[in-house]
């Protein structure tokens, strides 16, 4: 009920949320892989590792144009670095493997990998294509399920409201891999796309369950009028009126409290998974690990403190509208 008397509030938060998370991709941007970029990617391990500054200047000497160098932790295995750089032909890739492999002691390639640009191309494609479809499954899904609701709210609002939630839920992640990506270099390859399309089947289904609840709630809160029609031709047809007991707010506002214990309990347990994977994983999981907490935590949110606020605030504002129209037809 707390979402519903503090609407204001909490979608105020949330549209300084989605200001900010903009805001952020806007100013450090997203920092792609070779995945969606194309090029080449190697790795190099050392027991003793030389300084980043020294792994630039050897990889400087090869001539490959623009060399990305990141530092990275193989944990009980030593220390290495990433070098990302176009696609290399053989001879170039054994060049820059002997001048990386001279500079610190027990070095080794750890891998190799190579991706093409109409590669890279075809995966963004593909990506963006598979995180369209789920929105639009999500919003046909949500329609159906509801569509007995039909008053004071359709059906189909109930479904944009979710995507709504779920770009919330979205944006907040891709945010926060873009400060990962200015302050550590993290980049965006084909796991951040498995976060985001985990993040949304998980938020969708945080944000169903409340609006479940509210379903039910509205069905035992309501009278109804059914009236026959017959139209031409001697078809009759049955048309059914709702009407709420109570205010709309009074109604949906506890669906909130009741699934609350259940969101939270699902939440943290959740997170306490990822946290052990982010503690005990290799370092290629720990930003998969690190995104789905903050898609988790935004989910848990959003449809907490910013699903039913919308309805209500949509509600208010149709009712309010409907009431102008009332006003206008009278004075005419």
């Amino acid at each position: 009920m707390f979402s519903v008397i503090y609407k204001k509030f909490f979608l105020i938060v949330s549209a300084l949320v989605f200001a900010v998370s903009f805001l952020i991709i806007g100013v450090f941007g997203l920092s792609y892989s070779i995945d969606f970029t194309g090029g080449a990617l190697l790795e190099v391990r050392y027991e003793t590792a030389p300084g980043k500054t020294v792994v630039e200047g050897a990889a400087a000497t090869q001539n490959l144009g623009s060399v990305s160098v990141r530092e990275t932790s193989l944990g009980d295995r030593g220390n290495g670095y990433l070098i990302r750089t176009r696609d290399l032909s053989e001879d170039e890739r054994i060049a820059l493997e002997d001048a990386l492999l001279a500079i610190g002691e027990g070095a080794s390639i750890e891998r190799y990998t190579t991706v093409g640009p109409t590669i890279g191309a075809e995966l963004s494609s593909k990506a963006l294509w598979a995180i369209a479809l789920v929105s639009l499954v999500i919003i046909l899904y949500v329609a159906y399920a509801f569509a007995g609701i039909g008053k004071p709210v359709s059906a189909w609002i109930y479904g944009l409201i979710t995507i709504v939630v779920l770009i919330h839920d979205v944006i907040v992640p891709t945010a926060m891999m873009s400060l990962l990506g200015y302050f550590t270099g993290a980049e965006v390859d084909v796991l951040f796309v498995m976060a985001v399309l985990a993040v949304l089947g998980y938020s969708v289904n945080d944000t169903i369950v409340v609006f479940d609840r509210v379903r039910e709630n509205l069905q035992a809160n309501r009278t109804e009028k059914r009236t026959k029609i017959v139209e031409p031709g001697g078809i009759e047809r049955e048309e059914v009126e709702y009407t709420l007991t109570k205010p709309f707010p009074e109604i949906i506002g506890p669906a909130v409290t009741e699934t609350l214990s259940r969101s939270i309990n699902t939440s943290l347990t959740t997170l306490l998974a990822l946290t052990a994977l982010y503690i005990l994983g290799g370092s290629l999981t720990q930003n998969f690990a690190l995104v789905l907490m903050a898609g988790v935590v935004a989910g848990t949110y959003s449809s907490i403190c910013m699903a039913v606020p919308l309805l209500v605030a949509y509600e208010s504002w149709q009712a309010k509208k409907m009431k102008v129209e009332v006003v206008a037809q009278s004075s005419l």
